[in-house]
This record gives C-alpha cells, sequence and structure tokens, in this order.
C-alpha cells in the first residue's frame, strides 16, 4: 500500500491496468473483497448457502457492486484509510476464527486460511492493477505468490515465477506456451 499513497489524487480517477473500472473504483472492490471475506468468517455460525446479506450496489452503470464506498471527499487518503481498514478486519478474523470454521464463497465452502489466501491473491492482482493504472513501479515478494498459488491454484506449474504464474492464473498474463486465461477460478476449499 505504501506505493499507492505515492500516486497523485488525479491519478485515481484513470483506468486501473485492463480493468474497466478506474482506481478508485477498483480500491473499493479490494476493500469490499476484504470486507466481505472478514464478514463471512464473522458469525457464530458463518453461512455455508450464502453470502451476509449486505447491500451491493454500483454506483454507476458498468461499476462493481460493493457494499463498502468511501467518501469521496476524503480524498485517495481516505480511500487508502477504508483499504487498510478492511484488511485488518480479515486478519483480525482469519485470526480469532476457530480453522475448523467453514464459510461461503461463491466459488465454493472455505476455511480461515482459505480466505486469507483470498485476501492476499485479490490485494497483489489488484494492486498490480491499480500500480499499471496510476503510473507505479511495482512488484510481490515472490514467496508470497507462490504461496497463495500453492493454496488457491495448485495445479499451475511449479517451476515458472511465482508473480507471473499468479498473473496467468488470474488471466492478467500470457506464460511461455500456455495463452491468456479468459476464465479462471481458484480453490479455497479447506485442504484437511
Amino acid at each position: 500500500m505504501t506505493a499507492l499513497r505515492e500516486a497523485p489524487p488525479a491519478a485515481w480517477d484513470g483506468k486501473a491496468g485492463s480493468l474497466e473500472w478506474d482506481c478508485w473504483e477498483t480500491v473499493e472492490h479490494l476493500s469490499d473483497d476484504l470486507f466481505a471475506y472478514a464478514a463471512q468468517l464473522g458469525l457464530r455460525k458463518p453461512p455455508l448457502d450464502g453470502e451476509v446479506p449486505f447491500v451491493w450496489e454500483s454506483r454507476r452503470p458498468g461499476g462493481p457492486a460493493n457494499a463498502i464506498h468511501a467518501d469521496r471527499k476524503a480524498g485517495h487518503v481516505g480511500l487508502l484509510q477504508v483499504l487498510e481498514a478492511s484488511g485488518a478486519l480479515l486478519v483480525a478474523m482469519v485470526r480469532t476464527t476457530p480453522p475448523q470454521t467453514r464459510a461461503h464463497h461463491v466459488f465454493g465452502i472455505s476455511d480461515p486460511e482459505g480466505f486469507a489466501a483470498m485476501g492476499v491473491v485479490e490485494t497483489l492482482v489488484h494492486t498490480n492493477d491499480l500500480a499499471q493504472g496510476l503510473g507505479l513501479a511495482w512488484s510481490p515478494p515472490a514467496d508470497l505468490c507462490a504461496r497463495a498459488l500453492a493454496r488457491l491454484f495448485p495445479d499451475v506449474p511449479e517451476s515458472t515465477d511465482p508473480w507471473l504464474t499468479l498473473l496467468w492464473a488470474t488471466g492478467r498474463a500470457e506464460q511461455p506456451g500456455r495463452p491468456r486465461l479468459t476464465t479462471w477460478r481458484w480453490d479455497g476449499t479447506p485442504r484437511s
């Protein structure tokens, strides 16, 4: 997130990488993902058949449908506070939720470790989208990418660069001998 703080205020209205959303909407979407993953784990008995019923709405046609929106009057500093708070909520829920807990995700029932990995992948790939849109240099730690791949994409090649493989696995890049994916899905189901 440190890299994102360097972006000038006017840059937040530009498109985020190859996404159809602008950078502001992309941060709201990422914040919303992290918040939603935390919320799924937050109930005494998490739902296994659907999401916690927050109101999800888009602020414009084609924009992301979120429950979390940042106050534009707070500027990009406030937007990044919303992101940091949403990430902290997920971290707290993952740390305090018993590992045997199961909760709904659209790709299948998951556990706290799976929701943590989903949060990592969302953060890495959307930070990359944002860095492209904001004109910032950024790349994540290879070991973090490798751990996220191992947890959510166990069938991807292990002999390739973890960051490039994660971008490929999420439909954002090609790999030698492998075309860019047009559809993709992770596997967050519990491993034990």
